[in-house]
């Protein structure tokens, strides 16, 4: 069960982690309205590092400070930290960092909050759900926050490396 949640999790982010790029040229164009449809750009990420992992990091310091991973490959590992938390680590052709996405699943997930990732509260929608993401351009990453609605939400917070 558990595995078939990480690949319903896993192929829902790869499509978002890897599309995001090819539309930041278009994005960056339209900031000033973004801030309405779930994007900001500020100056310093309040979020740098997920236990003790940051965007540029390589592979083995990954592996060094979080040991192996459950599930591994030269572009991606898939660590388990708890029933409730599962971090997905990308990396680039150079074997370095370029995208951490954490899942945080069930009620009691002990996720952080909009506010602890971002900064800033983030206004649910209607049915509970909500989503932002904030670019940070002098850090070369962004950095989003999601909660899906329900009563055992699905939080995913994700950090990748922005595309010149």
């Amino acid at each position: 069960m558990f595995r078939l949640r990480e690949l319903i999790v896993a192929g829902c982010l790869v499509p978002a982690l890897f599309g995001f790029p090819v539309t930041a040229r278009a994005q960056s164009q339209a900031q000033s309205q973004n801030a309405v449809s779930g994007e900001r750009q500020t100056d310093e990420p309040v979020l740098r590092e997920y236990r003790g992992i940051k965007i540029g990091m390589t592979l083995d310091e990954v592996h060094q400070k979080l040991g192996d991973p459950k599930e591994k490959s030269d572009r991606l590992d898939i660590y388990t930290f708890s029933d409730s938390e599962t971090a997905q680590i990308y990396y680039d052709e150079s074997k370095k960092v370029m995208a951490i996405a954490v899942i945080y699943t069930g009620r009691d997930n002990n996720a952080p909050t909009a506010k602890a990732v971002l900064g800033t509260d983030v206004q649910p929608r209607p049915d509970g759900s909500a989503y932002l993401m904030i670019r940070y351009p002098k850090a070369g990453y962004w950095v989003s926050y999601s909660r899906t609605a329900g009563e055992e939400p699905i939080v995913t917070v994700t950090m990748q490396r922005m595309v010149p």
